[in-house]
């Protein structure tokens, strides 16, 4: 093989590594009129989906899951998605459970706090056992911080209390959804861990480091500090998935495309596109439109 074939070969591979590089994430969980999570995933759009939300835990008390239409935890109902999660991972799809969100009651009062919720997050939805699992015996792939509420204190603590357990064999994934504001008020800290494997950071309702019409700088300057700053492995773009997800940031499924994913694809952390939510994706049919060019 010639220099200049080898050369050409090795560019072919970068440039096919390159347009596959990124996918798309999804929260699902939050409204019982969207598609179950067995069509989300047959959908072949989707790369991750984070169900929410686990949004009472800590301070001793009890953690409970919301998964609001889509079934009742209380009479033992969410294990019904334990089939559904082992569909979507024999697809391929990571299945992670997001903690936290902007509605709940939650909060670490301690390093021992962390370390009883990291253990009850490994025994009821991770590698664990437990007499009681509410989504049953389907093991997730990770956990995502989604902390919107309460105190930025001890979710370090959580995050290598949790990573502690991937050394016991299956590989656990660790995310989080900051602000785009940077620092992130909550998560600093934890981020500051390098623990974590994709952030996905919320560029929507906060309108100093978003999208506004005739203005991607302000993205696309905080892309960077986040992309420079942060030690994850990849970074998405978090963004809602219509006009009506969010009070502010939504872009135009052709500006993200043509203007915003161009440059922030330079980054060799770009790891894709993370949208709220499944429900307005499906209004919107946003993840259609820009999929091929994530």
């Amino acid at each position: 093989m010639t220099l200049n074939l080898l050369f050409s070969s090795i560019l072919f591979l970068a440039i096919v590594k390159n347009s596959i590089a990124g996918g798309i994430a999804i929260y699902w969980g939050q409204n019982g009129n969207e598609a179950t999570l067995n069509d989300t995933c047959n959908s072949g759009r989707y790369a991750y989906v984070n169900l929410a939300f686990l949004n009472k835990f800590g301070n001793g008390q009890t953690p409970e899951i919301n998964l609001a239409g889509h079934c009742n935890p209380a009479v033992n109902g969410c294990t019904i998605v334990g089939p559904e999660i082992k569909h979507c991972q024999k697809l391929g799809v990571k299945v992670m459970l997001s903690i936290g969100g902007g509605v709940g009651n939650y909060s670490l009062a301690s390093k021992k706090d962390a370390k009883d919720v990291a253990r009850y997050l490994w025994n009821n939805f991770l590698g664990g056992r437990s007499s009681f699992r509410p989504l049953g015996n389907a093991i997730l792939d990770g956990i995502d911080f989604d902390i919107e509420l309460g105190s930025p204190l001890h979710y370090e603590d959580l995050a290598k209390y949790l990573k502690n357990y991937s050394k016991r064999g299956r590989k656990m994934y660790l995310t989080a959804a900051p602000q785009c504001p940077f620092p992130d008020r909550l998560l600093g800290t934890a981020l500051n861990s390098k623990l974590f494997d994709n952030v996905w950071i919320q560029f929507y309702n906060n309108p100093p480091c978003q999208f506004t019409p005739n203005n991607t700088d302000n993205l696309k300057n905080s892309w960077i500090r986040w992309t420079t700053s942060v030690k994850a492995k990849r970074i998405f773009l978090g963004l809602p998935a219509a006009p009506q997800a969010a009070g502010s940031g939504f872009i135009p499924a052709n500006v993200l495309t043509e203007e915003i994913l161009p440059a922030i694809k330079k980054s060799r952390k770009y790891g894709g596109v993370m949208l709220w939510s499944k429900f307005w994706d499906e209004q919107s049919g946003y993840s259609a439109s820009i999929v091929k060019r994530v």
